[in-house]
């Protein structure tokens, strides 16, 4: 079964790694290429992406022509989505195993503790709406 794990983290806490050493985010950049190398050792791992910054993101939608129209940056809000995993494994409990050891990733003051979504990553839609 595929999960897609989503790394969300706080904007205070993330924007451009405010407060942490450069040893800080080398140890946690190392962490995360290690998670990833074990991951795709055992044949868990489909992909994963870190993604930019919030200030570089926009919302698209459909105008009537049909051609894009942007809006955003949106400075409120107060999460962010900071990177993906999406790995196939054997069940739930073991992509929560990968979640949780995704959360610990460290930080300048110990484990990060940050909050990772973990959501089945569907193969297609449920049989009964299928036509």
């Amino acid at each position: 079964m595929k999960y897609i794990l989503m790394m969300n983290t706080m904007k205070a806490d993330c924007e451009g790694f405010p407060g942490w050493t450069k040893e800080d985010i080398r140890t946690h950049i190392a962490f995360m290429k290690e998670l990833n190398s074990g991951l795709r050792a055992a044949g868990e791992l489909a992909a994963a992406e870190g993604l930019s910054w919030p200030d570089q993101a926009k919302l698209v939608r459909a105008g009537k022509d049909g051609k894009p129209i942007t809006d955003g940056v949106f400075p409120e809000g107060k999460e962010f989505l900071a990177g993906f995993w999406i790995v196939d494994v054997e069940s739930a409990e073991r992509a929560y195993e990968i979640a949780a050891r995704a959360s610990a990733a460290p930080g300048p003051h110990g484990p990060l503790n940050m909050p990772i979504e973990v959501r089945q990553v569907m193969s297609g839609p449920p049989e009964e709406y299928v036509a």
